[in-house]
């Protein structure tokens, strides 16, 4: 397919609404037994694949903005620490990943079972450079995916993939209100569609690092997330989609007191703006973005129900 040089608007987009037709239910597969994972485990692991949307090829958002807080994998120049169909760069002043990118595949989609799987420690990296379970320990924070679990979870390795997941460098310190709500609701959409259309997608998801980011248990805590995501439309365009949440909470409590958050659509020039990554000519797949540059106002919409995201 030629190469499309069609650049979205806003009046372009239109709203995405779950289709009338029922997902198809994904194989079963029983989980993998629990595992400990040295460095040598990783072995083979090929990770996020820019090729895998058909004649869209989508890179890995460069980190030459932030690059002094890369964390130094050995072996490579680049950070990058690969998983089953899914591939991380994590930050070295934080401890939590910079970003994560994933695969999805929905022709290919398997049900893992979720069974006790462990949280691990990724043996290619020092313990202490990693943020581990000494934050997640008696309070209200989840160990949250940022990759979420079913998402890589494809094809005869899918049970490996599910696994690679539950490592310490794709979790981050998430709010029971916000991992349980609009943005999981979202999550699910995103997967549902790729189920029943059978289709494909890359998905990059991160925090957004702030001077002033709350510190509880001597790690600072993000207050906002956002997830980029790219795909080929129904009518074979290449496209890419933004979204951020951000939400309050007092740490200063015996308990967390959690204060309101939002979910928006947004730019990916705008994600771009907040963590320092550049994910190179994307933003002009994105209709949000290409209204930005064409009006310079600030676009965005608040995401309540699946039928008010634009695609």
């Amino acid at each position: 397919m030629p190469i499309s040089t069609y650049r979205p608007r806003l009046r372009d987009l239109r709203p995405l609404v779950p289709g009338a037709v029922a997902t198809p239910p994904a194989p079963t597969l029983a989980p993998a037994p629990a595992r400990t994972t040295p460095a040598s485990d990783f072995a083979g692991r090929a990770g996020y694949d820019p090729a895998h949307l058909p004649d869209f090829a989508v890179a890995l958002p460069s980190t030459a903005g932030v690059r002094s807080d890369v964390r130094a994998v050995p072996g490579r120049d680049d950070g990058r620490l690969d998983y089953t169909h899914f591939s991380l760069v994590l930050s070295a002043s934080r401890r939590l990943a910079l970003f994560t990118a994933a695969n999805l595949d929905g022709a290919q989609s398997v049900s893992v079972p979720r069974g006790g799987d462990p949280w691990a420690l990724d043996g290619r990296l020092p313990a202490e450079a990693q943020v581990g379970e000494e934050l997640y320990a008696d309070n209200d924070f989840d160990r949250g995916h940022l990759v979420r679990r079913e998402d890589p979870n494809w094809g005869t390795d899918a049970a490996t993939a599910n696994r690679d997941t539950f490592h310490f460098t794709n979790c981050a310190p998430q709010l029971s209100a916000y991992n349980q709500q609009t943005w999981l609701g979202l999550e699910d959409l995103v997967l549902g569609n790729t189920r029943r259309q059978r289709e494909r997608a890359s998905v990059f998801t991160g925090p957004v690092f702030r001077a002033d980011d709350p510190v509880y248990r001597g790690v600072a805590i993000p207050l906002a997330y956002w997830k980029v995501i790219a795909f080929v439309h129904d009518d074979g365009t290449p496209s890419a989609t933004a979204y951020m949440i951000d939400h309050d909470v007092d740490l200063g409590r015996v308990e967390l007191i959690f204060g309101p958050y939002k979910t928006y659509q947004r730019s990916v020039a705008a994600v771009e703006r907040a963590t320092g990554l550049d994910f190179g000519a994307l933003a002009l797949r994105d209709g949000f973005s290409n209204e930005e540059a064409a009006t310079g106002a600030r676009v965005e919409r608040v995401i309540r129900v699946a039928a008010d995201v634009l695609v």
